[in-house]
């Protein structure tokens, strides 16, 4: 097998262009018909439900997934003939009674969640390397493609007055540029899909200009992406001073949403931010209206927030378990998708949608410090708060008492802002070490994500 991505990056720049545009073809052959219009309608509607209504269908698609999983997914059927064979007599009709799914698991074996009438070979392959950079196998039919890009289309550009037919950049983590290349163009043009794919690998302030000259050059009218590329580019857009950019809407995925990014990107690009949620497992959505909630998309799957293997109350902080009933060709129960976050106890949102709200996204479960007390400490953006003079920061975990701080410095950073930064640890943490670790640029990982917190310790035991 050739190594596509090596053949790609020896391109000259025309043919990469080229080559992402048959690339935008191809899926959007996958994702669109001539009844994508009428599936955005059907799901925008779907919005004004009563939640009577909302509530009797969901339950309906969950006893449906239940019974498909159960009789015709090759590795739940197994795990349930070997309950039966040892005596347990729960059903299966019962969400309670299935237990979690890891995503060990998931990857060990994925082809054994597909249903039995399903062609492999017929359905779409997606493969990410996920938050962690561990990659995943899933599989998707057509028509669970299409109605994915429809309900996609409805709730996260309609909902902003864009669509997939407007000029968008996106800066995700593609390697759509050899990252040893050091001369722009640092993205390509995908005609297919009219994106211009931006490399999320070489947002370093000296390149900074080219991506702003790209961005008027296609006339891009909103941006779509990881979060911490998006805020890094807002960033030397303020510093650099340039006025001549306007979005109608910058939209993040991937990683959570901080308000001091959501204030530089809003104030670079003079448009409003909307935080969105979801993965590739397709078993949780979320999107921010125009009020500033993020509602839950139902049809796509049922969220549990557990604690320890217990339902945590209406508004608390807990690990996120969703049972997808949107891909029934690929049924996960109970999965648990690494996430920590809340529901909102709040029902009800000016905008007028009648979708559940859910509450904080707080980021990856193992997102967080452990101290020695057994406390867990996540939330830690309030460290970087108050116009501290830092683009960017990330905090590794050694040792329980011993934390690194790597941060790339703003020009006006002085010595008194890095006893700041420790100051304002060790009042969230305790009496830990902190080492400052000033660098110039902080790496991605293999994804192009970035991750604000990386703990290297086990999870000591909480007292």
């Amino acid at each position: 097998m050739p190594d596509l991505l090596s053949i790609y990056h020896r391109l000259p720049y025309p043919l990469r262009d080229l080559a992402a545009s048959l690339r935008g073809c191809y899926l959007g052959y996958w994702r669109y018909t001539a009844k994508t219009e009428s599936l955005i309608s059907e799901y925008l509607s779907m919005e004004n439900w009563s939640d009577v209504k909302r509530q009797a269908w969901v339950e309906e698609k969950i006893a449906f997934v239940l019974h498909r999983a159960a009789t015709q997914t090759p590795y739940y059927r197994e795990q349930w003939d070997r309950r039966r064979r040892q005596g347990d007599k729960a059903s299966w009709q019962y969400l309670e009674n299935w237990p979690t799914l890891s995503k060990e698991t998931l990857r060990a074996a994925p082809k054994q969640f597909i249903a039995d009438d399903c062609d492999i070979h017929k359905m779409y392959h997606e493969h990410t390397s996920g938050t962690t950079g561990k990659s995943l196998d899933l599989w998707w039919s057509r028509e669970t493609v299409r109605n994915w890009y429809a309900l996609f289309e409805a709730r996260c550009r309609r909902w902003h007055g864009v669509s997939r037919h407007d000029r968008w950049a996106i800066l995700g983590g593609q390697l759509v540029t050899p990252v040893y290349q050091r001369q722009p163009p640092f993205w390509v043009w995908n005609a297919g899909l009219n994106q211009l794919y931006m490399s999320s690998y070489h947002l370093a302030p000296n390149f900074i200009p080219a991506y702003l000259g790209a961005l008027q050059k296609y006339k891009i009218a909103y941006l779509w992406g990881y979060t911490s590329s998006l805020y890094a580019l807002a960033v030397q857009v303020l510093r650099q001073n340039c006025k001549d950019l306007q979005m109608q809407v910058v939209l993040t995925n991937a990683e959570p949403l901080e308000s001091y990014q959501r204030t530089a990107i809003e104030e670079a690009f003079k448009c409003p931010v909307r935080e969105t949620y979801g993965m590739a497992e397709i078993v949780a959505s979320a999107s921010e209206c125009e009020y500033g909630k993020m509602h839950l998309w139902p049809e796509v799957g049922h969220v549990e927030v557990m604690r320890e293997n217990s339902p945590v109350p209406l508004g608390e902080t807990g690990e996120l378990i969703c049972t997808g009933i949107f891909n029934v060709d690929m049924p996960l129960i109970r999965y648990r998708v690494g996430d920590e976050g809340s529901l909102n106890a709040v029902s009800g949102c000016a905008c007028g949608r009648s979708l559940p709200l859910l509450g904080k996204i707080h980021g990856r479960v193992d997102d967080v410090l452990y101290t020695a007390d057994g406390r867990r400490i996540g939330r830690l953006d309030p460290v970087f708060k108050a116009h501290l003079p830092v683009i960017e920061a990330q905090i590794i975990q050694e040792e329980l008492d011993k934390l690194t701080v790597r941060f790339v410095p703003a020009p006006e950073y002085r010595p008194n802002d890095g006893q700041s930064i420790i100051e304002r640890l060790q009042a969230r943490v305790g009496n830990v070490q902190v080492k400052l670790e000033p660098v110039d640029e902080i790496p991605r990982e293999a994804n192009g994500k970035f991750r604000a917190v990386v703990s290297k310790i086990a999870p000591p035991n909480a007292k």
